[in-house]
C-alpha cells in the first residue's frame, strides 16, 4: 500500500457556533500524489459543507496499519525488527513505522501486538506518539 498524508483546509463550525478556519491531516491509500488528492476530495465532500482545499499531499511511510473500531485516535508506533547478520553474526535492527488506531497510548500497543500475532520476526518498541490524523481511508475495491 502507498499511503499519502493529505492536509485539508476548510471553515469548520465549532461547538460554540463560531466559524473557524482549520487545517486537518488525513491518510489515504493511493498510487500517486494526483490520485491521493482526488481520493481525499471525494472522501471529504460528504463531510464538509462549503469550500475546502487540499493544502498538501505527501508520502507517508507506514509499513502496516492496524485498525480498532473503538479507537478515535491514531498512534505512530516505531518498531525495530531484530535480525542476525549472517556474515558477521551481529544483531541488526531494522526500524519501521506502523500506525495503530486506538483510544489511548496503552491501547495502541495492545492493538499493534494483536496485529503482530503470528509474526515470526522478533521486534521491540522504539517509540509511540499520538498523531494529529483525523481519519484514514484505505483503498476499497467496493467503491
Amino acid at each position: 500500500m502507498n499511503w499519502f498524508e493529505c492536509t485539508v483546509s476548510y471553515e469548520k463550525i465549532m461547538e460554540n457556533g463560531v466559524r473557524k478556519k482549520v487545517t486537518e491531516p488525513y491518510l489515504v491509500d493511493a498510487l500517486s500524489h494526483a490520485e491521493a488528492e482526488a481520493r481525499i476530495i471525494e472522501e471529504m465532500k460528504p463531510y464538509i459543507s462549503g469550500e475546502f482545499t487540499v493544502s498538501t499531499v505527501r508520502r507517508a511511510k507506514y509499513t502496516e496499519i492496524f485498525f480498532c473500531e473503538t479507537g478515535d485516535k491514531y498512534y505512530k508506533v516505531k518498531v525495530a525488527f531484530i535480525t542476525i547478520d549472517e556474515k558477521s553474526g551481529a544483531e541488526k535492527k531494522i526500524k519501521a513505522n506502523m500506525l495503530a488506531q486506538a483510544s489511548d497510548l496503552k491501547e495502541s500497543i495492545v492493538v499493534l501486538e494483536e496485529g503482530m500475532k503470528g509474526t515470526i520476526a522478533d521486534y521491540e518498541f522504539v517509540g509511540v506518539n499520538e498523531t494529529m490524523l483525523m481519519d484514514v481511508f484505505p483503498f476499497s475495491a467496493s467503491k
